[in-house]
């Protein structure tokens, strides 16, 4: 496994930041694989897959790039610089244009493993991803920055309330699969088999992107980052989340209200719950304003926007509501001569190269 040693002043001093340039990027890792992993990505898939293979198709150098630097088990360094505290994407792909082709041809044969292909050895090939990247913001990412934006900033919210809660041992074990905290000041970044980093002193940033990708990065010895795919409830089915408004509370406070209450779960902008709720700008707000009120949900400032959450005791009142799960086969009555199943196969697992999070800078 990768791991970082990271003394109490570095993570203290750590902090999270958003950055359009890794939100591209791991929009163009989603373009890349095809496949998304919930409704929300299968839907933007569908609109936005056919154009960036058509242009990748009318562009066989970038294509085979593209292929070459996304790895199985490490992601060209050039690709991903490190992000800054409020660096606009124009800034950060600035970067990546001005990368030494030299060095991107090496950053290229290590993601590969092996020799660079011939159709590779150029220098124009820091200029490519960089307009590959403005071609995937300005078409894919940038008409839903401002709503993926104030995702990542609910996101930034809700992590940094459970330090409060849990110490950031409790943050840094939910970032993404292979991140946990084991102690003795070791951050343990993925599972692959790489030497420790030792990092204290350093700036250690936190950056969510909305897709399901993450990987790791740094600049010399300054700073450090972890890209972690956010959490949310955004990508769900509308239909699937009136369901999951328990019965009894429905009856409480009304089928709406509740809705507002369940979602609260992770915090959300009224704008969040327009879009996740179906319900209008005016009844939102009502239905904040009484939960406010009745000390169920507590607001704060992320940024632009105002994100509302949960109190302890709207916690408590959601989960008092829940209906208690159906008892497990193995708990059931049997009768008489009743065959004792064993079991359907084993689930396979997902081992191998490639699995889990992408990587990159030595992640």
């Amino acid at each position: 496994m990768g791991w970082w040693q990271v003394n109490a002043d570095t993570l203290a001093r750590s902090r999270f930041v958003l950055s359009p340039l890794a939100e591209t990027f791991a929009c163009l890792k989603l373009l890349h694989a095809g496949a998304g992993t919930h409704p929300g990505e299968h839907d933007w898939l569908r609109a936005h897959l056919p154009g960036y293979r058509a242009a990748l198709a009318a562009d066989p150098v970038t294509a085979l790039l593209v292929r070459a630097g996304l790895g199985s088990r490490w992601i060209a360094d050039f690709l991903t610089p490190t992000p800054r505290d409020g660096e606009s994407f124009e800034e950060g792909v600035a970067r990546v244009r001005a990368a030494d082709p030299a060095a991107a041809r090496t950053h290229l044969r290590t993601s590969l493993a092996g020799p660079l292909p011939a159709a590779l050895d150029r220098d124009d090939l820091p200029e490519r991803a960089a307009a590959l990247l403005e071609r995937v913001w300005e078409t894919d990412v940038r008409p839903y920055w401002e709503r993926r934006r104030r995702v990542l900033e609910a996101d930034v919210v809700a992590r940094t309330a459970l330090v409060s809660r849990g110490g950031w041992a409790a943050v840094l074990d939910s970032l993404r699969p292979g991140t946990r905290w084991l102690g003795e000041s070791r951050f343990q970044v993925n599972l692959h088999e790489y030497p420790p980093r030792e990092i204290s002193g350093a700036e250690l940033l936190f950056v969510p992107v909305t897709p399901g990708a993450g990987w790791v990065a740094w600049e010399g010895r300054e700073r450090y980052a972890v890209v972690y795919p956010c959490s949310g409830v955004l990508a769900e089915d509308r239909r699937d989340r009136a369901r999951a408004v328990p019965a009894a509370l429905g009856a409480l406070l009304g089928p709406a209200r509740a809705m507002v209450l369940v979602l609260l779960a992770a915090p959300l902008s009224t704008t969040q719950l327009v879009a996740l709720t179906g319900q209008g700008l005016g009844s939102v707000g009502r239905h904040l304003r009484v939960l406010l009120d009745a000390g169920l949900v507590e607001r704060r400032r992320a940024g632009r926007s105002v994100l509302y959450s949960r109190t302890p005791a709207g916690r408590t009142l959601t989960e008092a509501a829940a209906p208690l799960p159906p008892p497990s086969p193995d708990h059931r009555p049997r009768g008489p001569g009743a065959a004792r199943s064993g079991g359907g196969p084993p689930e396979r697992g997902r081992g191998g190269p490639g699995a889990g999070s992408g990587l990159a800078s030595g992640a």
